[in-house]
C-alpha cells in the first residue's frame, strides 16, 4: 500500500492533468459501482469486502466482481401458476407442531405444496443407483426427462445414454438437461446417435456468449430424473465412472433416491421450468399422472440465483433448530454461514446429539482447510466431527430426531445455497430417518472421530484454515 501511495504522489507531480483524469476516472467508478453494490443490500460484511477490492485494484476489481460477484437471476417461471395449498392446522403435540411448521416454510419459500409419497428407496453409491435408474428408464412408455451437473462421456455415461436411444427409438420423448460447466467433456458426437434417435438435448448456461454475466458463475447443482411422472430420481449422483464402486476403487461415497407418488409431480415441475429456461420453449405437453397419496410426507426443496429466501439453507436452520434428540449433517463441502454456524453449535450447547461427518480429504484442498477452520468452535460446543476416508463422502443429507430427513444436491457450504440451483427432497417419515440414520452410523463407524487435542502444524494447518476461510464466500 505504501508504495502504490508513492506512486501516486510521484505521478501528480510529474503529469498532473494525467492525473487529474485518472483521479476523476477513479472517483466516478468507485461511486457508480459503489452504489451498484450497496442497493443489492448484501451482507454489510460482504459489501465492505467487495467495495475495499474495487477500491484497490481499479477496473480489475470490476472485472473480477462482473464474473463472479454476487447475482440474481429474473428468470420467465412456470413458477407462478404452482399450486398454493394450504396446509392443515390441525391439533397436535409440539413435535407434530415443528413440523408443520417446516412444511409451510418449505412452501412458503419454493412455493412447491408438501405432498406424499408412495414408495421411497435410499440407493448407496453408484452402482445400485444405475442399475435402478436404468432399469426404470427401460420402463418408460411416455417420456424420459433428465437433468444432470455432470454427465461424463464413460462407460457409465455411455450405458444411461444408450439406454435412453433404445427409448427413443420406440418413440418415447426424451429430454435431457445438462450443465454447461458441469458436463463440459460431453460432446454433440456422443450425443448424436441420441438426437438422431428423437431425443433432445440442451444446455444450462452455456459459454458460447460468455459476456453474459451469469453463465459462468451460476450452475445447475441439480440431479432429476423423472420417468413418465411416476417415478423420480435425485439426490448427489452424478452420472460419471467416477461414483461406481464397481468400475473404480476410489469411487465417491455417496446416496440417492428413488421415488415414486404425487412428490413426482413436483420434481417434474422443477424440469420443466429448468427446461423452459434453458431452451427457450414452450411448456411441452406432459400427460397428466395423479397418483394416490402416499404414507411418506415429502416435499421438494428447490433454491437458487432466481429467488430471494434461500429455502434450502433456510430448512436446514430451521430443522437444526426445531430438533430436541440428535442433529447428524453428513456434507462433502462444509463452509457454513453465520445461521448455520449458530445453529449447529446452539443445539450441541443444549446438549443435543450433533455430529458432523465431512470427507478427511476432499476434491477441493481450499475446501478442506475452509471446513477444517471451523472445527475448533464445533468441537468446544460439543459437536462430534467424522473424517470420512479414503474414499471422498460425497453423501449430502441432514437427520434431526427420529422423523426428519433432508437428502439432496446440495452441499453445506455459501455455494449452494447461494449460487447453484439445487434441489433437496424433505421428508418426515421415521422409516426414511432411520434408514438413513444406520448409513451415517456405518459410515461414521469407519471414519475418524476428530479430536480437539489433535496437533496442529502453525504453516501446514493454522494458517492456510485462516486463509481459507477468508475465502469463503466465494467456495
Amino acid at each position: 500500500m505504501t508504495a502504490l501511495l508513492d506512486w501516486l504522489h510521484a505521478a501528480a507531480h510529474a503529469h498532473p492533468l494525467r492525473f487529474d483524469l485518472f483521479a476523476a476516472g477513479w472517483l466516478v467508478y468507485l461511486i457508480g459501482l459503489g452504489l451498484w453494490i450497496v442497493l443489492q443490500k448484501r451482507e454489510p460484511a460482504a459489501t465492505l469486502a467487495w467495495l475495499i477490492s474495487l477500491a484497490v485494484l481499479p477496473y480489475l476489481g470490476f472485472v473480477i466482481y462482473y464474473w463472479f460477484g454476487p447475482q440474481r437471476i429474473r428468470r420467465q417461471r412456470l413458477r407462478r401458476g404452482r399450486a398454493r395449498a394450504r396446509l392443515p392446522l390441525a391439533d397436535g403435540d409440539a413435535a407434530d407442531a415443528e413440523l408443520r411448521e417446516l412444511a409451510r416454510l418449505g412452501q412458503a419459500t419454493t412455493r412447491l405444496p408438501a405432498s406424499t409419497a408412495s414408495d421411497v428407496r435410499l440407493l448407496v453409491d453408484g452402482g445400485a443407483t444405475y442399475d435402478a435408474l436404468v432399469e426404470a428408464i427401460a420402463g418408460a412408455r411416455e417420456h424420459v426427462h433428465l437433468e444432470y451437473y455432470i454427465f461424463e462421456p464413460d462407460r457409465t455415461g455411455t450405458r444411461v445414454r444408450d439406454a435412453l436411444v433404445e427409448r427413443a427409438k420406440a418413440g418415447v420423448t426424451v429430454r435431457l438437461l445438462v450443465d454447461a460447466v458441469g458436463s463440459a467433456r460431453l460432446r454433440r458426437r456422443f450425443l448424436a446417435p441420441l438426437v438422431e434417435a428423437g431425443g433432445e438435448v440442451a444446455w444450462f448456461h452455456p459459454m458460447l456468449a460468455p459476456w453474459r454475466r451469469p453463465w459462468l458463475n451460476l450452475r445447475s447443482h441439480r440431479k432429476i430424473v423423472v420417468v413418465d411422472g411416476r417415478i423420480a430420481f435425485t439426490g448427489g449422483i452424478n452420472v460419471t465412472d467416477e461414483e461406481d464402486e464397481r468400475l473404480r476403487a476410489d469411487a465417491y461415497r455417496d446416496l440417492h433416491l428413488r421415488i415414486e407418488g404425487e412428490v413426482v409431480g413436483a420434481l417434474q415441475q422443477v424440469f420443466l421450468e429448468d427446461w423452459i429456461y434453458a431452451t427457450g420453449q414452450r411448456a411441452p405437453s406432459i400427460p397428466r399422472v395423479a397418483p394416490a397419496r402416499g404414507a411418506v410426507d415429502a416435499q421438494v426443496l428447490v433454491s437458487g440465483p432466481d429467488g430471494p429466501w434461500e429455502p434450502i439453507h433456510r430448512l436446514h436452520v430451521a430443522a437444526i433448530h426445531a430438533a430436541r434428540q440428535r442433529v447428524w449433517l453428513a456434507t462433502p463441502y462444509f463452509v457454513p454461514g453465520e445461521a448455520a454456524m449458530m445453529a449447529l453449535t446452539s443445539a450441541a450447547l443444549a446438549g443435543l446429539d450433533v455430529r458432523l461427518l465431512v470427507p478427511s480429504l476432499s476434491d477441493s484442498r481450499l475446501v478442506t482447510y475452509a471446513a477444517r477452520s471451523y472445527f475448533d468452535d464445533l468441537l468446544a460446543a460439543g459437536v462430534r466431527i467424522h473424517e470420512y476416508g479414503p474414499r471422498l463422502m460425497h453423501t449430502k443429507a441432514l437427520l434431526c430426531d427420529e422423523d426428519v430427513a433432508i437428502i439432496g444436491s446440495a452441499n453445506f457450504d455459501y455455494r449452494s445455497f447461494r449460487l447453484n440451483f439445487e434441489v433437496s427432497m424433505l421428508f418426515r417419515d421415521a422409516g426414511i430417518a432411520a434408514s438413513l440414520a444406520e448409513l451415517l452410523q456405518h459410515d461414521m463407524a469407519q471414519a475418524p472421530r476428530v479430536r480437539a487435542d489433535r496437533r496442529r502444524s502453525f504453516l501446514r494447518a493454522r494458517l492456510p484454515e485462516s486463509l481459507a476461510r477468508l475465502m469463503s464466500p466465494l467456495l
